[in-house]
C-alpha cells in the first residue's frame, strides 16, 4: 500500500512538471521506456533495491541507459527520484504515470489475444470496433498464445468478448458431459 502512494505522488508530481512545460506527450514516451527497461531488466532492479549501492552510482546507471533517449525534464525527474532513494519504484511510478496520461487524454487500454500474429489492418479494425463501443480512443495491446487454437479474445474496462475456439471447446465439452439422452426402453 505504501509503494501505491509512493508511485502514484511522484507519478502526479511529473505530470505536474510535464503539463506546465508542456511536454506531456514527450515525457509519456520516456515513461514507457523507462517502464520497458525496469521490466526486461532484472540486475537493474536488484540493484535499485540495493541500499548499499550509493546513489551517485545509481545515477550514472541511469544517465548511461536514457540520457540520449529521454528528455532533460525526465532525466532530472530520475536523478530526484535516486536522490530521494526511491530508484525502487521506478517501475511503478513510471506505471502511474502512463496511466495519468491515458485517463487525461481520454485513452482505453485494450488486450487483443490471437493464437497468430495479425495484420495490421486486422488491429486497426478491432481497435475501431473497441473505441465505437467506448466512445474513448484505444491503445492495444497484441499477445500471441498458441494455446487457445484459434479465433480471439479482446478485454477493455472490465470486459472481454471471447471467441476463442478454446473456450467453445471446453463449452462444448461441458455440454456433452450432461447425458440428456433418455432411454424409451
Amino acid at each position: 500500500m505504501e509503494d501505491y502512494r509512493i508511485n502514484i505522488n511522484y507519478a502526479r508530481a511529473l505530470f505536474l512538471i510535464a503539463a506546465d512545460t508542456d511536454q506531456l506527450d514527450i515525457v509519456c514516451r520516456d515513461m514507457r521506456l523507462v517502464n520497458s527497461v525496469c521490466s526486461e531488466n532484472r540486475v537493474l532492479n536488484v540493484i535499485f533495491a540495493n541500499p548499499v549501492i550509493r546513489e551517485d552510482k545509481k545515477k550514472a546507471i541511469l544517465k548511461d541507459l536514457f540520457e540520449q533517449h529521454i528528455s532533460k525534464v525526465s532525466m532530472l525527474f530520475l536523478s530526484f527520484v535516486v536522490k530521494k532513494r526511491r530508484a525502487v519504484n521506478l517501475k511503478g511510478i513510471s506505471d502511474a504515470f502512463v496511466e495519468m496520461y491515458r485517463k487525461e487524454k481520454n485513452i482505453m487500454l485494450s488486450s487483443l489475444v490471437t493464437a497468430t500474429d495479425v495484420d495490421e489492418a486486422t488491429l486497426d479494425a478491432v481497435k475501431k470496433v473497441v473505441a465505437d463501443y467506448t466512445k474513448m480512443d484505444v491503445e492495444l495491446k497484441n499477445k500471441v498464445d498458441p494455446s487457445i487454437l484459434g479465433g480471439f479474445s479482446v478485454s477493455f474496462d472490465n470486459n472481454m468478448y471471447d471467441a476463442r475456439i478454446s473456450t467453445q471447446v471446453a463449452r462444448l465439452r461441458k455440454e456433452f458431459s450432461k447425458n440428456v439422452y433418455e432411454s424409451k426402453l
